[in-house]
């Protein structure tokens, strides 16, 4: 079994355990309870994580889709500085951790530049959240989450960061003011070599995305991933918006919360990785869902040069064809393995028809 999904059963057995003595019904109201606070749906005059069950509650709900988003975007800035890995790495409004946890599945502990264990440390205003992502990681089997520093912090203006290799900043800057935003972004900046920002993949978690891509970009850094290049985005705002989807098992928690019978649920994020050494973004990155036609596939594509455009990848052009059918929403176009050349045209290139 390979590291990324070897820790990612280590947490799914965790949060599990989280549950054990708290009866199921009030486990799911106490996530309906929350989800609706969240959303500013009920008013809220105390800490919306009240206790110990409230926490692991939300945290067996939520942490699953969190990591799979976070370890997503890592994976893509994996892809594209593959001689890279954090030996250290800042995790701010962090939580309960799930961020470290998606570190650990990219980067194994002990694969950091200098060779030896990452330093982490988990920052975020939320005592109760913190004291549970410390139990969660002191039963873990890797270093790097058992010796996690977990700190209550302020987050948004005064904050200083330490120096370091990766700062991650995930599904945080809905909760900040525009200053306060501004302020997290601009100090990760400072601090980082790499700097990963994820939010939700909704038009208003693209905007925040778009707002920090902007001033990572200002601050010197490149970006990364998703995008094929550091220039303006391309989609003309108020028109659509940039997001991408990863899988999450779904536990009873969230059948029971969410209703349904289904295994799985797909996590909507959008995102944005950002750097200061050397990386090698995509050509293009596929921005929808292929769409299968009688002897063709069509992609949808963020380009380097050409912008948003659709390619058309028909049976004619042989391996890339079967590669196109492989293709899935946010990879990669053409993947690495694909053949140099095809009829008529270069890999990425194939030509628009029907």
């Amino acid at each position: 079994m390979n590291a990324s999904l070897r820790t990612a059963d280590v947490l799914r057995a965790a949060l599990a355990g989280l549950l054990d003595g708290l009866p199921p019904s009030k486990a799911a109201q106490a996530v309906e309870r929350l989800i609706a606070n969240y959303r500013g749906a009920t008013p809220t005059g105390t800490p919306l994580l009240r206790d110990r069950s409230d926490v692991a509650a939300y945290a067996a709900y939520r942490m699953p889709a969190t990591f799979e988003a976070v370890r997503s975007a890592l994976d893509a800035l994996a892809d594209a500085a593959p001689g890279w890995a954090p030996g250290s790495h800042v995790d701010v409004g962090g939580g309960t951790g799930a961020a470290v946890w998606a570190t650990e599945a990219t980067w194994p502990d002990g694969e950091g530049d200098d060779g030896g264990g990452r330093t982490t440390s988990v920052l975020d205003w939320a005592e109760p959240a913190l004291a549970l992502g410390r139990e969660l990681a002191a039963g873990s089997p890797v270093p790097a989450l058992r010796d996690a520093e977990w700190r209550r912090t302020r987050i948004g203006t005064g904050l200083k960061l330490p120096e370091c290799d990766l700062v991650t900043v995930s599904y945080v800057l809905g909760e900040l003011t525009g200053t306060d935003r501004g302020a997290l972004v601009a100090e990760a900046a400072r601090a980082g070599q790499a700097v990963v920002i994820v939010e939700p993949g909704t038009p208003d978690g693209y905007a925040r995305v778009i707002e920090a891509r902007d001033l990572l970009i200002a601050a010197g850094l490149r970006v990364a991933a998703p995008c094929p290049h550091s220039g303006a985005c391309p989609i003309e705002p108020g028109t659509d918006w940039c997001h991408f989807a990863a899988r999450v098992s779904r536990s009873s928690l969230h059948r029971q919360v969410k209703g349904g019978s289904l295994a799985y649920e797909d996590e909507k994020f959008s995102y944005v990785a950002a750097v200061r050494f050397d990386a090698e973004p995509v050509r293009a990155r596929v921005t929808r869902k292929p769409q299968t036609r009688k002897g063709q596939m069509l992609l949808d594509l963020c380009t380097e040069s050409d912008g948003l455009r659709r390619e058309t990848v028909s049976k004619r052009h042989g391996p890339l064809y079967r590669a196109a059918r492989d293709a899935s929403w946010g990879d990669a176009w053409p993947p690495h393995d694909a053949p140099e050349s095809a009829p008529d045209n270069a890999p990425g290139h194939a030509p628009e028809s029907g």
